[in-house]
């Protein structure tokens, strides 16, 4: 792992705090220091990680979300 930066992503398919809890678990069974925040009515997924962005993307698609971009 590298430095961690911050990786902003658009994810389709957030609802309700449920999947806000997914998302975050799923970003974090990949990094367990990645900070995450979500604006659920946007969509719009903010992650401080030191993972790729592929991989973070990559996380999210498996939890069931389309990422963006």
């Amino acid at each position: 792992m590298s430095t961690p930066s911050t990786q902003v992503f658009q994810v389709q398919g957030m609802s309700c705090q449920h999947c806000v809890r997914a998302v975050t678990q799923a970003v974090q069974d990949v990094d367990p220091e990645a900070d995450v925040r979500i604006d659920l009515p946007t969509g719009r997924v903010e992650v401080q990680s030191a993972e790729t962005a592929d991989a973070l993307q990559s996380a999210i698609r498996e939890a069931g979300y389309t990422v963006q971009g």
